[in-house]
């Protein structure tokens, strides 16, 4: 196995740009959908009957082949468009979100609730002081899973063109020229990007809930957010 450096020093500045676009692409689908995913399960707690046909649709959205759902939109949207690249990855993070979002919120004791609504608090007032503290363990793991997830599904944009695809266009144009140099190019800062970005949400997770630092990996809501999405779902493909 043989790196061509000459060649990576020649490309830096295009891994800089592959670089940034791959982080502005995950960070636009992980923002649309969180965003998305609060408004539905603030909805789904108020209305508990919403809940299961919004998870179950979600569940669909994770379960449809990345590939399948790329091709189905380019005649809609084009082959280029960012839209055509943000849709899949949008859907890919509703299931994560909307679980981890309403169990955080039903892990908030009743008596809590009670003790809020007897001080006189409003329903909204009540959501952001008091229930949402205490929902964010579950809700930053929530972003945890989902920021991973994006950074590699990402990768998977550089099929609709060198205009997108981050880190992943590297990939794509390895396997076309069988360049070894290229493939690392890619997965290498890949690989980095996922577990930074894990490492500072960790440390955000940790300043935020400073009361609820773990003291055994037992302890950690974290590392159960797998667990919770449905047995066989696979989405990210």
């Amino acid at each position: 196995m043989t790196i061509d450096w000459a060649w990576v020093g020649d490309h830096l500045d295009e891994l800089a740009f592959r670089t940034v676009q791959h982080l502005y692409l995950t960070a636009i689908a992980v923002i649309v959908g969180f965003l998305i995913s609060f408004a539905l399960a603030v909805w789904s707690i108020r209305r508990r009957g919403v809940y299961p046909p919004i998870a179950a649709l979600a569940g669909i959205l994770y379960t449809i082949p990345s590939l399948a759902l790329f091709a189905a939109l380019v005649p809609i949207t084009g082959l280029r468009s960012i839209v055509t690249a943000e849709f899949p990855l949008v859907a890919y993070t509703l299931l994560i979100f909307l679980r981890n979002i309403v169990s955080g919120f039903d892990a908030v004791p009743g008596e809590v609730l009670e003790a809020a609504d007897g001080m006189g608090y409003t329903s909204r007032r009540r959501l952001w002081s008091v229930e949402l503290p205490l929902a964010l363990p579950l809700v930053i793991a929530g972003v945890r899973l989902a920021t991973v997830s994006t950074i590699g599904l990402v990768t998977i944009t550089g099929i609709l063109g060198d205009s997108l695809g981050g880190l992943g266009f590297f990939i794509f144009e390895a396997y076309r020229r069988s360049f070894l140099t290229e493939t690392l190019m890619g997965a290498v800062p890949l690989m980095v990007l996922a577990v930074v970005a894990d490492m500072l949400l960790v440390r955000l997770q940790r300043r935020l809930t400073p009361w609820n630092r773990p003291t055994r990996p037992s302890d950690d809501p974290t590392i159960a957010t797998a667990d919770q999405l449905p047995a066989g779902v696979s989405g990210a493909q």
